[in-house]
């Protein structure tokens, strides 16, 4: 096997220990690796995300076993399963004595064309891994700019309200929101890479990193009004020529924030 040049050692090392106890599963028809092993794109802060494939007929046994299945390839001090990001099929796990991270996808291998990106098969029990991949290509879903214009000064508004009523912890997580869902993402899309909201934006696209600085706030009227207001202008920066633009609700919305400060 031929590892990515920027996997770090202690990855290496979970891998090769890891990859024949899984294979002694028979339920087990394939590993894959995703994320930034795939792109060839680790560091020591890296997590690693695997793919288990599964057999058809022993999906549910698996599935059932899982903890089991993981906590068997070293110290695993804690696990849980991906409901929070919509995904049960998702172990997470912390191994030690290091603090490794390391996450589980189980899939039923007829399954697998079905994915956000293009994994690394690390084993594989026969071609059906690779059969399955060839299928489809991964690709992350991009950001539909009309249906974030058709909300976008819906939220603007939203915010007013809370700041007006001073719920300024609430408006500090709906600005976050705006940064993953609609600023971040909409840049990195526009930019050429996936729309993965603010992930490695400061590595990515660093001047556009610097503008998003002024949408963070503290939890204080004047602080969230200003932060609030730039996130639209920078918005309005990043909209697309093509978008039909809500320029009424635009207009209500920002003239509320307005009367908010006032």
């Amino acid at each position: 096997m031929q590892f990515p040049s920027s996997l770090p050692a202690l990855h290496k090392e979970f891998i090769q220990q890891a990859l024949p106890r899984l294979a002694e599963n028979p339920g087990i028809a394939g590993v894959a690796a995703s994320g930034s092993y795939s792109d060839n794109s680790l560091d020591d802060f890296s997590d690693l995300d695997l793919v288990v494939a599964v057999e058809p007929d022993s999906f549910d046994a698996v599935m059932k076993d899982r903890f089991s299945i993981v906590s068997g390839l070293g110290d695993m001090v804690a696990g849980f399963t991906g409901e929070h990001v919509g995904e049960p099929r998702l172990v997470i796990t912390l191994f030690g004595p290091e603090a490794f991270h390391v996450d589980f996808k189980f899939v039923n291998i007829e399954d697998a064309a079905r994915r956000v990106d293009e994994p690394a098969i690390l084993w594989a029990r026969d071609d059906r891994l690779r059969q399955a991949l060839d299928q489809g290509r991964g690709e992350y879903p991009k950001v539909d700019e009309q249906w974030v214009e058709d909300r976008f000064w819906v939220w603007m508004h939203y915010a007013g309200t809370k700041i007006g009523r001073g719920e300024y912890f609430e408006a500090l997580e709906f600005l976050s929101f705006l940064r993953v869902q609609v600023l971040g993402s909409l840049a990195l899309q526009q930019g050429g890479f996936e729309a993965r909201g603010v992930r490695k934006i400061e590595q990515l696209l660093p001047d556009f990193a610097e503008k998003l600085k002024r949408t963070v706030a503290t939890p204080e009227k004047a602080s969230l009004l200003n932060a609030t207001e730039y996130a639209a202008e920078l918005y309005l920066e990043l909209r697309s020529p093509g978008v039909s633009p809500c320029d009424k609700a635009r207009t209500l919305a920002m003239n509320y924030l307005a009367g908010v400060r006032s």
